[in-house]
């Protein structure tokens, strides 16, 4: 069946003649004479169309504007992990930690292995972050305590802004005045 816009007439076996009243992504909700409101899936075939409102809009949400809401809501919520490219010169080497004692031996990863390390903790802390900022049982004070602690963090970490490939991703503490 083609798609319906609202506006459209229909007529379904049961419920009579009705109006499309709602497109949404998997059904339609329709106003029936005998039935009101019915919400009935886009695969049902009962549904014979009596006069097709091709003007109408459109409503409820097509696949893309769907798409577009759960990305941002993700995005909102930290569960989408943005793609952090590791600065050029970095890649396919390897991080050596030497200890002192000569008789110990040295330990070597890759160094996007610890790259990947990095990204995460950072990722958890804005998690951390958009947690503490949406929290209605901290306080407005202990909210600002926390994410000045949480400044303090970033800041320990900018050694590692070397390895990052774009600015944008840097890790920022507390600016200088």
């Amino acid at each position: 069946m083609e798609e319906l816009t609202v506006g459209t007439r229909v007529e379904h076996p049961r419920y009579g003649e009705g109006i499309v009243s709602k497109d949404n992504i998997t059904a339609y909700e329709i106003f029936f004479e005998r039935g009101g409101k019915i919400e009935i899936t886009k695969r049902n075939t009962d549904l014979k169309v009596l006069n097709l409102n091709q003007t109408g809009a459109k409503s409820g949400l097509s696949i893309r504007d769907f798409e577009k809401v759960m990305t941002y809501v993700l995005d909102q919520y930290g569960a989408l992990s943005e793609i952090v490219p590791l600065g050029e010169k970095w890649q396919g080497g390897t991080l050596l930690m030497q200890p002192a004692n000569p008789a110990l031996q040295p330990k070597e990863i890759p160094i996007e292995t610890f790259f990947h390390k990095i990204v995460m903790l950072r990722d958890r802390l804005r998690v951390l972050e958009q947690n503490i900022n949406s929290s209605n049982v901290l306080s407005d004070e202990e909210k600002v305590n926390l994410q000045q602690y949480i400044t303090r963090v970033y800041g320990s970490l900018t050694t590692f802004n070397v390895l990052f490939s774009e600015k944008d991703h840097y890790f920022v503490g507390v600016k200088s005045k």
